[in-house]
């Protein structure tokens, strides 16, 4: 069985920067279901979709977009132990007789940018090993209203259970990938490229910032641990912009990247005479003050604008040459991708 696409529908690729064991086929009880399957996950690979398969699906991912696959089967085992609880899907049990078969239809009821179909696939399989999933298109696709985005087959029990949990994901993800995908296509062919923020959902961190990618937007920390970022409370506390900066130099790695934060012109010229910021975020500044920035800057440091970006304004802060706008709204308040499973037996 496989979740490889069935045809090659090209993604919209990011710009450049930057198990289950083994099991004999067959329906069971649900509940033995919930018991054995959720608990195995932890104690090998999941089962082969086709011979020499396991794992992850890599074809389905979003080219040029980072998410460990350790990360989709968390996430997905994680989700399925909240939706399952302790009996299993006892309305499925209940109505639909032992060794059913279904065939379903995943379809993306509105137009949008696709993401979380590694999860859809992750979800099902976590389930039943044995269910078949085709995929029509890959992460990353912009699709039409109606399409067809995967095919699926199998137990119906097993389909069903996994259904709730499967769209969550995927209309969550492909949500804000087409919020970022409207962004980017707003600001055009300008050099100003968008990325998002640390403003996620708690537990679907990396998750999201992959639905960025998906989208054509770039991803700003994962964490912070990645870069240091000192922000105005950084500043207060340390005593000022020169003695924050100084401080995180003398104890930076060579790899770590140092990000302040300024409020007005007379602190960015501050931090650019301190020559220890390559990155400056320019917060809540208007067009013409973000343009009166980018030529007090001169090139001597990358500039992220930040605060308030919405989709009316973005384009207008891109033609003051700041190198980043940041958003957390892409990620926060995204409104989700109508997506739904439709059984068509």
């Amino acid at each position: 069985m496989s979740s490889r696409p069935s045809e090659p529908t090209g993604p919209r690729k990011a710009r450049p920067d930057d198990k289950l064991h083994e099991r004999e086929p067959g329906p069971m009880d649900w509940t033995q279901m919930k018991t054995d399957s959720l608990a195995a996950m932890d104690s090998g690979p999941r089962a082969a979709r086709s011979a020499g398969t396991t794992g992850t699906d890599s074809s389905l991912l979003c080219p040029n977009a980072f998410l460990s696959p350790l990360e989709i089967e968390d996430a997905a085992r994680r989700a399925l132990a909240e939706d399952l609880g302790r009996a299993g899907d006892i309305t499925s049990t209940a109505t639909i007789p032992e060794g059913t078969k279904a065939r379903a239809v995943v379809v993306a009821r509105a137009a949008g940018t696709i993401a979380g179909l590694p999860l859809v696939d992750s979800v099902l399989h976590l389930l039943c090993p044995h269910i078949d999933v085709t995929a029509h298109v890959r992460d990353g696709a912009q699709v039409k209203a109606k399409t067809v985005l995967m095919t699926v087959s199998g137990d119906a029990r097993a389909i069903l259970a996994g259904e709730r949990t499967a769209l969550n994901f995927l209309g969550h993800l492909s949500g804000i990938a087409t919020a970022t995908a409207e962004f980017v296509r707003r600001i055009g062919n300008s050099k100003t490229r968008v990325t998002c923020t640390r403003k996620t959902t708690p537990g679907l961190r990396a998750l999201e910032k992959y639905a960025v990618r998906c989208g054509g937007g770039l991803n700003h920390r994962f964490g912070l641990d990645d870069a240091i970022l000192i922000k105005d409370n950084h500043i207060a506390v340390a005593g000022g912009i020169r003695s924050a900066l100084e401080r995180a130099k003398s104890v930076a790695g060579h790899l770590v990247k140092i990000e302040i934060e300024v409020e007005t012109l007379d602190q960015l010229r501050e931090a650019l005479d301190t020559k220890l910021a390559e990155v400056v975020l320019l917060d809540n500044m208007d067009k013409a003050t973000l343009k009166n920035a980018v030529e007090v800057n001169v090139g001597r440091a990358v500039l992220e604008a930040s605060g308030d970006i919405t989709l009316d304004n973005v384009a207008a802060i891109a033609t003051t040459g700041v190198d980043y706008v940041s958003s957390g709204a892409i990620t926060h308040s995204a409104p989700n991708l109508d997506v739904a499973l439709d059984i068509a037996i």
